[in-house]
């Protein structure tokens, strides 16, 4: 027969005797009890206030917390200033006179239900949102592998690759040898050739006078030309075989022939995963509100910067623009007013190659003489960055703090972008999954030193970023972590019908990437994946550096007539 207390199928039993059906409950003590031992157990400690209540109304008693400060006393209030459960000898005390005090139940009613929801929450929607999470990162783990599996492949091909030039490379220079070997024997042969010849001359020539000396013959002697040696004392030239020299490359230099790889990163975004919710998260509703763009956009402000070669803008604030050119001055300007309210000079000489505003509302500008970026707080300019085999160009600050910094190399070959904080280098952006350059190279000194820069950047709201790359007469998107997204290479037909040039660019708070075309003198407006929407051609002149403010008013300054204009291009 099966023991009624060791049954799983077995109703509860006292916890004192293990025999009854339990038919009572201590709140107190949190014991399952029968009737018959309820006694019992209120007698084996009589120092507790026991709340025995029956089996089906158990833990309908409230459990008050013991005072800290009064023992034996049970907090039925809670003092609300100091945040803490009190006892009545407590209030009596005077301690918490003029205090704002609730029933503890209350505050914990209050509790239970925030706890409730927090959990609701937790188990609906945090929890769920983890789980999305975790396979995110899993799927980018497997898709990590295959990359770089991928990757892996595309090196060994090459290799390959390289070891079949080299083959044929190999196999043509000792042709050459054996080219170069056998001219020159066929010609030293021929040489030899004719010394045997003037050999086999001599000794004819000498057996000869050996019988005209040896015998009495006279007419024989007279027969002997007159100087017989004479015709042999000049020697033959002599040929010294010159061998080629085999100079072989150095092979420290190979690895940059072959090809290199870019720095690996992890970048960091703490928007990047979103609560999975049917309610409108916090981020949604922060989005900006969808504006459309006008039938014709409409210049709003007209100002005269006094630039020989103005290239650059930059919003301060709504208020008050900042602009560089070819020279050592930036100018503050209010956009409003149209009047100069500052210049900033640096070291005659030198003088900004692009400009941008950090979050906090400092000055950076990248120098390219100086090989540095730099900082302007409270007027004084600090050096952040100083590269060493890098020129830096374009620079703009992103939303995290960061610097994007495009440079050039020194041989002017390799062009890169470097994300920074403060000083220290995070990401480096140069090449595309099959290892070839982003950006274009080899730009031509005349350019580097008029202009300084051949590529501007900006970054967009969703973190993509954006460089005009003239050279290459493409703008060039990649994400944030480098991987390339499109080109955009202009819209036909061109209002001049003109190469494409973009110059400066910038992006709005609807993520439209906007570019200046000097050569067509317009900015173009592309969507965030590259599609064309429109040209802006307000009557412009060589547009060069863009921004925009807060309003999403364009910013741009003209190089063709040295001036800014405010466009007004979205309703």
């Amino acid at each position: 027969m099966m023991d009624p207390r060791t049954s799983a199928q077995d109703v509860m039993r006292c916890d004192l005797c293990e025999t009854a059906v339990v038919q009572m409950h201590c709140d107190t003590c949190l014991v399952n009890l029968c009737k018959a031992c309820v006694g019992e157990h209120i007698s084996t400690d009589e120092s507790k206030d026991h709340k025995v209540v029956k089996f089906q109304s158990r833990k309908s008693t409230p459990l008050y917390p013991g005072c800290t400060s009064h023992t034996k006393q049970q907090c039925t209030m809670y003092c609300n200033q100091c945040d803490i459960p009190v006892c009545t000898k407590c209030i009596a005390s005077g301690q918490h006179l003029g205090h704002e005090l609730s029933e503890i139940i209350q505050i914990a009613e209050e509790k239970k239900d925030k706890i409730i929801k927090e959990v609701i929450e937790l188990r609906e929607t945090i929890y769920p949102t983890y789980q999305d999470i975790a396979s995110d990162v899993q799927n980018r783990m497997s898709q990590l592998e295959k990359e770089y599996g991928d990757l892996s492949t595309a090196i060994t091909k090459h290799g390959e690759d390289w070891h079949r030039e080299i083959d044929k490379f190999v196999k043509k220079l000792k042709a050459e040898v054996d080219e170069m070997k056998n001219t020159q024997l066929q010609t030293l042969q021929k040489h030899l050739d004719e010394i045997n010849k003037t050999m086999s001359d001599i000794k004819d020539e000498i057996d000869s006078t050996d019988i005209a000396t040896g015998t009495n013959d006279l007419s024989k002697l007279f027969s002997v030309p007159h100087s017989l040696i004479n015709t042999y004392r000049n020697l033959p030239q002599k040929l010294e075989p010159i061998l080629p020299k085999f100079i072989p490359g150095k092979i420290q230099e190979l690895s940059k022939l072959f090809g290199v790889l870019s720095s690996s990163s992890l970048i960091s975004d703490k928007h990047g995963y979103r609560m999975k919710t049917t309610q409108k998260s916090p981020e949604a509703g922060s989005s900006p509100p969808v504006k459309q763009l006008l039938d014709e956009p409409e210049t709003v402000t007209t100002i005269a910067i006094g630039y020989g070669q103005p290239l650059n803008v930059a919003c301060l604030s709504d208020e008050e623009i900042l602009t560089s050119g070819h020279n050592n001055t930036m100018k503050l300007f209010s956009i409003n007013q149209g009047s100069l309210l500052k210049s900033i000079t640096i070291e005659l000489g030198k003088h900004p190659s692009d400009i941008t505003v950090t979050k906090s509302g400092d000055l950076v500008y990248t120098d390219p003489y100086d090989r540095t970026v730099n900082i302007v707080k409270n007027e004084k300019i600090e050096e952040v960055i100083r590269l060493q085999n890098w020129i830096p160009h374009g620079v703009c600050s992103t939303s995290s703090g960061d610097l994007l910094v495009i440079m050039v190399s020194n041989d002017n070959k390799q062009t890169k972008i470097v994300r920074y904080s403060g000083s220290t280098e995070k990401q480096t952006i140069q090449f595309n999954d099959q290892g070839r350059p982003l950006y274009s190279s080899k730009i031509p000194v005349f350019f580097m030193l008029i202009f300084d820069k051949h590529c501007y950047i900006t970054e967009n709201r969703n973190l993509d970023i954006c460089v005009s790359d003239w050279r290459a007469n493409a703008v060039v998107v990649v994400c944030q972590a480098g991987k390339l997204r499109f080109r955009y290479t202009g819209h036909t037909p061109t209002p001049k019908n003109q190469p494409f040039y973009p110059r400066g660019i910038t992006t709005d708070s609807q993520s439209h990437i906007l570019t200046a075309d000097d050569n067509n003198e317009v900015v173009h407006i592309i969507d965030q994946d590259g599609q064309f929407l429109r040209y802006i051609d307000c009557g412009l002149s060589e547009p060069w550096g863009l921004c925009t403010d807060t309003n999403d008013n364009l910013l741009v300054v003209e190089n063709g007539n040295r001036k800014m204009k405010k466009i007004k291009y979205l309703k």
